[in-house]
C-alpha cells in the first residue's frame, strides 16, 4: 500500500467555488443559530471567527469567473450580516433571515441567564481578519482578471460585471459597528 498521492487525485471534495460556498453556507447557518446566551455566546463567536478565517482563506484558492464571483460576493455579504447579528448579541431568526434582539426576562436574569458581549480581543481579531482579507481578495481578483486586457484594473472588471458597489460594501456593516475603517483601502 502506497501513501503517496498523485497530482491526478482530487485534493478536495468541493472542486468548485460554488460547491465550497454551498457547504460553507450550511455551516454558517448552523453557527449563527447558536443562541447568544452564556456559555454558548463565546462558542458562537469562536466558531464564526474560525469559519470566517477558513472561508476567506479558501475562496482565493478557487478561480473567479463571472458566474462564481457574484455568488462569492453574496456569501461574503451574508457573512457580514452574520457578524452584525453576533456583535449585537442578537438571536438569528431563520424565517426572516435577520437578527432579532435578545430579551432576558427578570426571572431568567435572577437565575443567572445572561449574554456576554464579544470581547475586545475577538473584535480585534475580527477587524484584523477583515482588513487582511480585503487586501487578499483584491489581489485574488487582480490575478483573475481578463489576461487579454492587461490595461483593465479590478475596478473596471467589477464594474463590467455590475459588482463594484457590492464589492466596495463588503463588511461595511461589521466595520461600522466595530468603529470605523470602512472605506479605507489597505
Amino acid at each position: 500500500m502506497s501513501w503517496t498521492t498523485t497530482s491526478s487525485e482530487p485534493t478536495t471534495q468541493l472542486p468548485t467555488l460554488h460547491d465550497y460556498l454551498d457547504a460553507s453556507r450550511q455551516i454558517l447557518s448552523l453557527v449563527i443559530q447558536i443562541p447568544p446566551i452564556d456559555p454558548s455566546t463565546s462558542l458562537r463567536t469562536a466558531y464564526l471567527l474560525r469559519l470566517s478565517n477558513d472561508t476567506l482563506s479558501s475562496i482565493v484558492g478557487y478561480p473567479a469567473d463571472p458566474y462564481s464571483l457574484p455568488e462569492a460576493i453574496d456569501w461574503l455579504d451574508d457573512l457580514d450580516q452574520a457578524w452584525l447579528v453576533v456583535l449585537q448579541a442578537q438571536v438569528w431568526d431563520p424565517a426572516t433571515g435577520s437578527g432579532v434582539d435578545l430579551y432576558i426576562d427578570a426571572a431568567d436574569a435572577s437565575r443567572g441567564t445572561k449574554s456576554s458581549p464579544v470581547s475586545q480581543t475577538e473584535r480585534t481579531r475580527l477587524r484584523s481578519l477583515i482588513m487582511g482579507s480585503s487586501a487578499v481578495l483584491e489581489e485574488w481578483l487582480e490575478s483573475q482578471k481578463d489576461l487579454e486586457r492587461e490595461d483593465e484594473d479590478v475596478d473596471s472588471m467589477l464594474q463590467k460585471l455590475g459588482l463594484q458597489a457590492e464589492f466596495d460594501d463588503l463588511f461595511s456593516r461589521t466595520l461600522d459597528f466595530l468603529g470605523g475603517l470602512n472605506g479605507i483601502v489597505v
